[in-house]
């Protein structure tokens, strides 16, 4: 029988296998990410938990969280950066490659990593090295599409 783990549970085994000590605000921005389930902007996480924690603090931990390869960053529209967890197998801690597309849904702004669809690729020419490589794709997602046909 499998153990099934409460919210918080996964959490401090997210952040032990990332070598990350368990402090509050490493998990309330962990959870915050796990419950939106999207890319969330600095000012967006700022906005969910500012009253327990100033501004340079998030930024250290979203840092870290980076560093850790339990998050990455995402480029929007607009070039401004978001994170978004990570969505690998969780048994060993990695880098993150960002070998998916992401998807900025034009209704609701928010950005999802579509870590089912792999970046197409890319043949350059044989005196170019690729260092870098994102995708973001944009229209409009699922939820936004449920809600319009539901308006119908």
């Amino acid at each position: 029988m499998a153990v099934v783990l409460t919210p918080r549970a996964k959490i401090a085994k997210l952040l032990q296998q990332h070598k990350l000590r368990r402090t509050k605000i490493r998990e309330d921005v962990l959870e915050l990410f796990m419950e939106k389930q999207y890319a969330l902007a600095h000012s967006e996480i700022e906005d969910s938990i500012s009253k327990d924690f100033d501004r340079v603090t998030i930024y250290r931990t979203l840092k870290s969280f980076e560093e850790q390869g339990l998050i990455h960053r995402v480029l929007d529209e607009s070039g401004a950066a978001k994170y978004a967890l990570c969505h690998h197998h969780h048994d060993v801690p990695h880098h993150h490659a960002d070998q998916h597309i992401h998807f900025n849904c034009t209704a609701c702004g928010r950005t999802y990593c579509l870590d089912h669809v792999p970046i197409p690729k890319v043949q350059l020419p044989a005196d170019y090295q690729l260092q870098k490589m994102e995708f973001l794709a944009q229209g409009i997602c699922k939820s936004c599409t449920q809600q319009d046909e539901s308006v119908k």
